[in-house]
C-alpha cells in the first residue's frame, strides 16, 4: 500500500470520528423520545437508557469511507457498493428490531439475505480452499456469516464491549492493509469503522449515556465479517481466526451449553462469560479491559501469523490464542 493510501485511511478514520461523535450527540435527544431501553432481568443496566447510536456510527462510516475512497481518485480503490447496500439493509432490519422485536424467522431470513449478497459479490476467483466446489464454499460461508452478525449483536450486552472487541480487529485489518494483506478500499472501511466506534466511546463508556442497539450491532458484524473474509480470502486463515477468537469462542460455546440444556437458545439471557463476569464481581470496567487486553495479544498473535507465514506457526500461534480465550473464560467464570 502506497503511502498516499496509508494517508487516505488515517483521514478515513479521523473523518468517521468526528462525523460520529457529533451525530450521536445529535440523535440522542430523538432517540430517547422513540428508542429507550428499558432495564430487565437480563439487562446489564440499572437506569432506561436510548439505543441507536449505531444510526451514527454505520452512517459516519459508510460517509467517511465513500468520501475518501472517491476524493483519493485512485483507479486501484472502488466503493464496495454491495457492502455498503448490504450495510444499509440490515442496519434498517435492526433498527425495525429495535423499535418493535421482529419474529425469530423474518429477522434471520432478511439478515441472511444481506449476508448472502456480500458473499456472492466476493470474486469467484478467491477462494478459501481451492479443491472445494464453490458452491459449496459459499453456502458455508453464509452460514458463517449469518452467525458471526448474530454473535456480534450478541456480545453487545455490556457498556464498551463492541469497542472492546471491534477497535482492535479493524486496526489490526488497517495495519494489515498497509502491508498489502487485504485490498486498499477494504483497509479503507476498516480505519473508516475504528474511528466512528472510537467517536462512539466517550458516551458509552460505563455508566453508558446510550447504546449502539441491533441498528449498529448488525451492520457492525456484517462489515468486521467483510474484512475478515478478505483477509481469509487472501490467505491468512490464521490471522482471520485470531482477531475475533474471543468473540468466536464466547458466543459460540454459550450457544451450545444452551442447546445442551434445551433452553430457549434465540431468546435473550445473561449466559455470556462477561455477562457472567459482572455477576462474578468483576466491574463492567475490569471486564472490559481484560477482553480489550486479550484482543490486543489476539492481533499480535494474528500479525506474527502473517510475518511467518508458515502452516507449523499458525498451528502453534492458533493453539497460543485458544488458550488465551480459555483462560480468559475460565477466569470470567469464577468469583473475583
Amino acid at each position: 500500500m502506497s503511502s498516499f493510501e496509508i494517508l487516505l485511511s488515517l483521514i478515513a478514520a479521523a473523518l468517521a470520528a468526528s462525523i460520529s461523535a457529533v451525530l450521536i450527540r445529535a440523535t440522542r435527544p430523538v432517540l430517547l423520545r422513540v428508542a429507550l431501553a428499558k432495564p430487565n432481568a437480563r439487562s446489564s443496566h440499572r437506569i432506561p437508557t436510548p439505543q441507536g447510536a449505531g444510526i451514527a456510527v454505520i452512517a459516519a462510516t459508510l460517509l467517511a469511507g465513500g468520501i475518501v475512497i472517491v476524493l483519493a481518485g485512485s483507479p486501484d480503490l472502488t466503493i464496495p457498493f454491495t457492502v455498503f447496500a448490504a450495510c444499509l439493509f440490515i442496519a434498517v432490519v435492526g433498527f425495525a428490531d429495535d423499535l418493535r422485536s421482529l419474529p425469530v424467522v423474518p429477522r434471520l431470513l432478511l439478515q441472511g439475505a444481506a449476508v448472502a449478497a456480500v458473499v456472492l459479490s466476493m470474486p469467484g476467483e478467491l477462494r478459501l480452499v481451492s479443491a472445494c466446489p464453490l458452491w459449496l464454499e459459499r453456502s458455508l460461508l453464509l452460514v458463517a456469516g449469518l452467525w458471526f452478525v448474530n454473535l456480534v449483536n450478541f456480545m453487545d450486552g455490556l457498556d464498551l464491549m463492541t469497542a472492546a472487541e471491534a477497535v482492535p480487529i479493524t486496526v489490526a485489518v488497517a495495519l494489515l492493509g498497509w502491508f498489502g494483506h487485504v485490498p486498499a478500499a477494504t483497509t479503507l472501511v476498516a480505519a473508516a469503522l475504528c474511528g466512528a466506534l472510537l467517536g462512539f466511546v466517550p458516551l458509552n463508556r460505563p455508566v453508558a449515556k446510550i447504546f449502539l442497539g441491533d441498528v449498529g450491532s448488525l451492520p457492525i458484524g456484517l462489515l468486521l465479517g467483510w474484512c475478515l473474509l478478505e483477509l481469509a480470502l487472501h490467505q491468512q486463515f490464521a490471522a482471520a481466526l485470531l482477531l475475533p477468537l474471543y468473540y468466536l469462542t464466547d458466543a459460540t460455546v454459550t450457544l451450545f451449553r444452551r442447546m445442551a440444556r434445551r433452553e430457549p437458545f434465540w431468546a435473550a439471557h445473561r449466559s455470556h462469560f462477561y455477562q457472567r463476569a459482572t455477576d462474578n464481581g468483576f466491574t463492567v470496567w475490569r471486564v472490559v479491559g481484560e477482553v480489550f487486553a486479550l484482543n490486543m495479544v489476539l492481533a499480535l498473535l494474528a500479525f506474527a501469523s502473517v510475518a511467518l507465514n508458515s502452516l507449523v506457526a499458525d498451528l502453534a500461534l492458533l493453539l497460543a490464542g485458544a488458550v488465551a480465550v480459555a483462560r480468559q473464560l475460565r477466569r470470567f467464570s469464577r468469583a473475583f
